[in-house]
């Protein structure tokens, strides 16, 4: 008789490095809340005053900044060199906001730049997204947004300095930590001041953001962003790309997150000339590689035992599925454009990239040229699957999880994984 009840996919924290662990054991006797204070008004007048700035530009970042902070102090159990880390992040988030606001201020021209066609990438969360974009960003005709500007895109980067900028040092620094706290992230997902991130880094500056979600054992921020409006995060996402585009052009922005997928129509809304590729893959497997992605991030910042049945929306089988029922609804309905959602495999792509590259051109109606082969050809040769270590999970395979995707597989064609 098969078992019904859905049992989230065991999860056990590596082993933290020396260097934190040490720190970690010195600090136990502080008094961490007074150390490293998250109170919601004082980050917002340490801000203010460490920019000598005041304007946030549109106040509706407020309502999800104060639920995030209020979540964090209350329920994510945060040891202190995750509450330092985190008082660095909000900080950073909220200076960042000021000065592009500033800039704007300074140069209402900023306004009348023109998000042409942008490209954007989403799928299940380890369904390939990463690989994909980075490919596709070899190819000249697609610019994707460093990791370091969208980290510290104020001043705005300029085309003639853009290659050594010398926000990239420290901006590297930042992108790369994660990888420090909890080695195993390497294996995951690599990091660098140059490569390039997802829309949803970018999305933390509205506080409206799963990226935010997933850095914390943070049930009520969960809950209310999973049902609040995400209009102001994809409009204000829209401000910053002008920002970066105009003293270093592009002619199409090549965008990307996973959580683009549940939030199609908005993207259409804001972008209505957006082109959406989306990647499939066993939901299954990608379940299990989700839930090890971030226990380990939760366990960077926390002691606190990862509880995936918090997180049910995102880590269920039951949510993923509703989600992906969801995408299903709305191309077959014409919510979104049928035709500016294009479909990627992950299988396919993991078995002969170039080869899935042209047919995926061919459907997007561009040209796969001899220069982007060979860009893409030479990128796969020094990125060899498992070079930063290998990903290992758990997966929950029982027959009613596997019935829950089968329309979603049938629609898409997705294969099985083993």
């Amino acid at each position: 008789m098969t078992d019904t009840t859905h049992r989230p996919v065991a999860w056990s924290p590596p082993p933290r490095p020396e260097w934190l662990a040490r720190f970690l054991e010195e600090t136990r006797a502080w008094d961490a809340a007074t150390v490293a204070p998250l109170d919601a008004d004082e980050l917002i007048t340490t801000a203010t005053r460490n920019t000598g700035l005041s304007d946030f530009g549109p106040d509706d970042w407020r309502e999800p900044f104060d639920i995030l902070v209020r979540a964090i102090e209350e329920e994510a159990e945060l040891h202190l060199f995750g509450r330092l880390w985190s008082r660095q992040d909000l900080l950073l988030f909220l200076e960042t906001r000021l000065r592009i606001e500033e800039t704007y201020r300074q140069h209402p021209e900023i306004e009348d730049e023109v998000i042409s066609q942008p490209v954007f990438v989403t799928g299940l969360p380890r369904s390939g997204t990463s690989i994909l974009f980075e490919l596709l960003a070899q190819d000249g005709q697609f610019l994707a947004p460093a990791n370091w500007e969208l980290v510290l895109p104020c001043p705005p980067p300029e085309a003639a300095t853009y290659r050594d900028d010398p926000r990239v040092p420290r901006a590297h620094d930042l992108i790369t930590q994660m990888g420090r706290v909890a080695p195993t992230y390497q294996a995951m997902h690599e990091m660098g001041a140059w490569i390039p991130n997802e829309c949803g880094v970018a999305f933390r500056m509205s506080f409206r953001s799963q990226h935010l979600a997933a850095g914390f054992q943070v049930p009520s921020y969960s809950q209310w962003l999973f049902a609040a409006d995400q209009k102001p995060a994809y409009a204000y996402y829209k401000r910053l790309l002008k920002l970066l585009q105009w003293k270093n052009p592009r002619a199409h922005w090549l965008l990307k997150t996973p959580e683009h997928q549940s939030f199609l129509p908005t993207l259409f809304d804001i972008f209505p000339d957006a082109r959406v590729i989306m990647t499939h893959r066993d939901p299954v497997k990608a379940q299990g590689s989700v839930t090890n992605l971030l226990g380990t991030i939760y366990w960077m910042r926390s002691d606190k035992p990862f509880d995936a049945a918090a997180f049910e929306q995102l880590l269920t089988p039951e949510g993923t599925a509703a989600r992906l029922d969801q995408v299903i609804e709305w191309i077959e309905t014409g919510v979104v454009p049928r035709e500016q959602v294009i479909h990627s495999l992950y299988a396919d792509l993991v078995e002969a990239p170039l080869d899935a590259l042209e047919q995926l051109y061919a459907r997007m109606g561009l040209r796969f040229d001899d220069s982007a082969r060979a860009a893409v050809a030479q990128y796969l040769a020094g990125k060899p699957q498992g070079k930063f270590g290998a990903h290992r999970y758990a997966v929950d395979r029982d027959d009613r999880t596997r019935g829950l995707f089968a329309a979603y597989q049938r629609y898409f064609n997705v294969p099985q994984e083993d």
